[in-house]
C-alpha cells in the first residue's frame, strides 16, 4: 500500500463473509457519528452504537435516514458505555471499538483491566499513525524527479508520556506489526531526537535512541533497520542527509518516525494534520483489537481513514472473528 486511499480501498474489498462490528461508545458525538456513518455506507465496517440514544438519533438525524436500522444499545453513563464496548468484544459480538466523546484514558483502562483479558502480560498499548508522506525536495545538485507515494507512520503521540528504553522498544514492535501488515519489508525506522549525536545527560533520548540501533544490529526487531539518534531532518529528507554527509539506510528514507516522548510525538502529529492539512490513521494496537482513538481535533477524513485502518488490522489479525450484520 502507498497511501491512505489504497488502504481504505483494500479496507473495502476485504470484507468477504461479513463487515467487522465496530462498537463505538459513547457514540453522541457528531463527527464520529459522521465518520461511522461513512464507513458504514462505504462498506468497511458494520457500526454498533452505545449512549444516550435520544442525544445520538438527534444528531444523526440529518446525517443517515436510516440510523435506526443499526443496532444501538442505549446507555447514559460513559464509563458503562465503554465497558460495555469492550464486553461487546470479548464476547465476539464486535471485532473493533472506536472512541466516542470521552477521555482516552478511559476507554484504554477499560482495555487494560486484567479481567479483559485483552493485553499479554508484559504488553504494553501505544498509539501508531499512519500518513501519506509529503513530497521532499531533491538531493543538491540533482533535477527534481517524480517521487513514488507512500506511507509513513509516526509513533506514539497519544499514550505513552515519557516511555523508557525498554517500553521504546515495545513501542517500535507495536508499529513494525502495523508496517507490515501495510506490506512495509524491512520497515526503516528512525528514532528521533534533536541531534544526531549522542548527548547525554543532557538529552537523554539520544543515548536511547543509540541503544535501540544497537539493539537493532542484535536482530531484537527482526529486519527492520534502526537508526538513532536523527533529528527529523535527517530521517525524512535525503536532501538533508546529503548535505550533513549522514550515509544510513534510514537517513532521508524513514518508514516509521520514533518520538522520544508524547510532547514532540503529539506536536509532530498536529504539525502533520494543521500545518500540512493531511489527513492520519491512528489506531492504539498492542491488545488483542485495534482500538480507534480520535482526537476531538482530528478531521472526518482522518477518523474514517482511522477506521478503514483498524478494520484492515483486525482482517489480518483475526480472519476467522465473528462477522455481522445489520439488525
Amino acid at each position: 500500500m502507498n497511501s491512505l486511499d489504497e488502504l481504505i480501498a483494500l479496507a473495502a474489498t476485504e470484507q468477504d463473509g461479513g463487515r467487522p462490528r465496530l462498537v463505538i461508545a459513547p457514540c453522541a458525538e457528531r463527527f464520529v457519528l459522521r465518520a461511522a456513518l461513512l464507513a458504514a455506507e462505504r462498506g468497511l465496517v458494520e457500526p454498533v452504537f452505545i449512549g444516550a440514544r435520544e442525544r445520538a438519533c438527534a444528531l444523526a438525524e440529518t446525517l443517515c435516514p436510516t440510523f435506526a436500522d443499526f443496532e444501538f444499545v442505549d446507555c447514559a453513563d460513559d464509563r458503562a458505555a465503554v465497558a460495555l464496548a469492550v464486553d461487546y468484544f470479548r464476547s465476539g459480538r464486535a471485532q473493533l471499538v472506536m472512541k466516542g466523546l470521552v477521555p482516552t484514558a478511559t476507554l484504554l483502562k477499560a482495555v487494560l483491566a486484567k479481567d479483559a483479558g485483552l493485553v499479554a502480560p508484559g504488553g504494553i498499548l501505544s498509539l501508531v499513525s499512519v500518513f501519506d508522506a509529503p513530497p521532499q525536495p531533491p538531493r543538491p545538485g540533482e533535477e527534481a524527479a517524480p517521487q513514488q507515494p507512500r506511507l509513513m507512520l509516526l509513533t506514539d503521540a497519544g499514550v505513552n508520556i515519557r516511555p523508557n528504553l525498554q517500553r521504546k522498544a515495545d513501542i517500535i514492535k507495536n508499529a513494525l506489526s502495523v508496517a507490515r501488515a501495510l506490506g512495509m519489508p524491512s520497515p526503516r525506522v528512525a528514532v528521533l531526537a534533536a541531534t544526531e549525536k549522542v548527548n547525554f545527560p543532557a538529552m537523554p533520548a539520544t543515548l536511547d535512541a543509540d541503544l535501540l540501533s544497537k539493539m537493532a544490529d542484535d536482530g531484537v526487531f527482526g529486519d527492520a533497520r534502526v537508526a538513532g539518534p536523527l533529528a527529523l531532518d535527517l530521517a525524512v529528507s535525503p536532501r538533508a542527509a546529503s548535505l550533513k554527509g549522514v550515509e544510513n539506510p534510514v537517513a532521508g528514507h524513514a518508514d516509521i518516525l520514533v518520538a522520544p516522548e508524547i510532547e514532540s510525538g503529539n506536536i509532530l502529529y498536529k504539525a502533520i494534520t494543521t500545518l500540512l492539512g493531511a489527513p492520519i490513521a491512528s489506531v492504539v494496537v498492542g491488545s488483542r483489537m485495534p482500538v480507534v482513538v480520535p482526537s476531538r481535533g482530528d478531521s472526518e477524513r482522518s477518523k474514517f481513514a482511522s477506521i478503514a485502518l483498524a478494520a484492515h488490522l483486525a482482517k489480518l489479525s483475526a480472519p476467522s472473528a465473528p462477522q455481522g450484520h445489520h439488525s
